[in-house]
């Protein structure tokens, strides 16, 4: 057989795209939902398709799974994009999807980024989902609870779809290598640990991964027979940054994120900026990062400065309006300030010790004078009796207890003396000063 050259390839079309599942067994991933006896499998294979959202971060399958719906099922297939459609464009489709429904033809609705379409766009969709011209299937990266309208999420049911693993990816690499589809008319000389890499950075985007691929065989070095050969310094140019020892499955993730974490505990500023640096250039997802850095202003930090969680959710929302690489600097402000701001793990430790209880003694009934008294049945059971309003007292403070019988004289949170949580332990103190004694004259 004569040797393919990457001349002879459809490029015009995106290696994703050419690698796209056409139907079950080729698609990986999500077996959450898909694998054998799982819901949304058993839904297709009997054909009994609802209306539905697909929530999950980019390059998950959402719109290859859509499609791989409407095929098993024979079904018309229309792809909305939620950026270019407006309400002119759905009743168009609708008015479509209603004569194909006379013919006895099932049209399902595919809209892309769901959660950018306006409530009168959402409301459109509406009845022709209730009536049965459409079986809606909408793809979301956003909290669908907060971004499509109850009305429309009520008739839908949401499959929340995971971001791929590292081997999930590997498989759709090998995969692309080997299938015509991909590159498998050409010799390829890539080694499984370069495939790892590619698989490492995508970040559990399957796209993500085949776009870097096609773009690393192309610029890979074509050799006298045609062999395509992959270099370390054909890697590294395409991924325009340095593949750091990091594994973002693996230990070494663990280790380094361990790192961060510990050398902000330490208020050691320059350790904290190396460790952040390491993972931001291996490739590491900022949102993770920022996600780790909240809990550390509450774990670590907690009333000993209570700006510090106010940064660290500022820093995640700058991370996600802007992304890569330009948020690198708000992670490093949140890390230094993370480093440099007094020390607390008492809100940390107040938890643990009340969870511990919690576990321990989860049938303590609620005091009757805290329960809430809704109905005449319940305030005949004296829901509520007792009860002191705090605001009506001088120093809006009472005697009242709160904590079930068992449980008076337990105490979870002890302040320190850090920072701002000096303040709290003096105001802590006076309290229990107060109530002490008003329980003594009440007594």
């Amino acid at each position: 057989m004569e040797q393919t050259s990457l001349f002879d390839l459809p490029t015009n079309e995106p290696l994703a795209s050419r690698m796209r599942p056409r139907n079950l067994r080729e698609f990986v991933g999500q077996s959450h939902l898909i694998g054998e006896n799982k819901l949304l499998r058993k839904m297709i294979e009997s054909d009994h398709i609802s209306s539905m959202i697909f929530w999950g971060p980019p390059g998950v399958g959402k719109t290859t799974l859509a499609r791989i719906i409407a095929h098993e099922t024979k079904s018309k297939f229309i792809n909305f994009s939620a950026v270019t459609s407006g309400i002119k464009e759905i009743k168009t489709v609708m008015e479509e999807a209603d004569e194909n429904k006379r013919l006895g033809i099932k049209t399902i609705v595919f809209v892309d980024e769901i959660h950018r379409f306006n409530k009168a766009q959402q409301d459109a969709f509406l009845p022709f989902v209730e009536k049965g011209s459409i079986v809606l299937i909408g793809a979301t990266t956003e909290n669908p609870s907060f971004e499509i309208n109850n009305a429309l999420l009520s008739r839908c049911r949401v499959f929340v779809l995971k971001e791929l693993s590292t081997e999930d990816i590997l498989s759709l690499l090998k995969r692309a290598i080997a299938d015509q589809r991909g590159f498998g008319n050409l010799k390829i000389n890539i080694t499984e640990e370069k495939l790892k890499i590619i698989a490492n950075f995508a970040s559990g985007d399957a796209r993500s991964a085949l776009t870097t691929l096609d773009i690393i065989v192309t610029n890979g070095t074509t050799n006298e027979d045609g062999t395509v050969t992959i270099t370390d310094e054909n890697i590294e140019e395409c991924l325009t940054k340095k593949t750091l020892l990091y594994d973002k499955n693996g230990e070494e993730h663990y280790n380094i994120i361990s790192a961060l974490h510990k050398s902000m505990r330490n208020s050691d500023p320059d350790a904290a900026v190396y460790w952040l640096a390491r993972m931001l250039e291996a490739g590491e997802d900022p949102l993770y990062i920022a996600r780790r850095i909240a809990r550390f202003a509450s774990e670590d930090i907690g009333l000993a400065d209570t700006n510090a969680l106010n940064v660290a959710i500022n820093v995640y929302q700058a991370c996600h309006f802007i992304g890569m690489p330009e948020c690198n600097v708000h992670l490093a402000e949140a890390v230094i300030y993370m480093s440099l701001a007094p020390k607390s793990n008492a809100c940390d430790v107040a938890y643990l010790l009340a969870s511990g209880d919690a576990k321990k003694m989860l049938a303590e009934p609620v005091p009757l004078n805290i329960r809430n008294a809704p109905t005449k049945l319940m305030k005949d059971l004296n829901y509520g009796a007792g009860y002191q309003y705090a605001h009506d007292y001088e120093n809006k403070l009472t005697a009242m207890d709160c904590l079930p019988p068992s449980l008076l004289e337990k105490t979870y949170y002890q302040p320190t003396t850090q920072g701002n949580e000096k303040r709290f332990k003096e105001r802590l103190t006076q309290i229990k000063e107060w109530k002490k004694v008003h329980k003594q004259k009440k007594n």
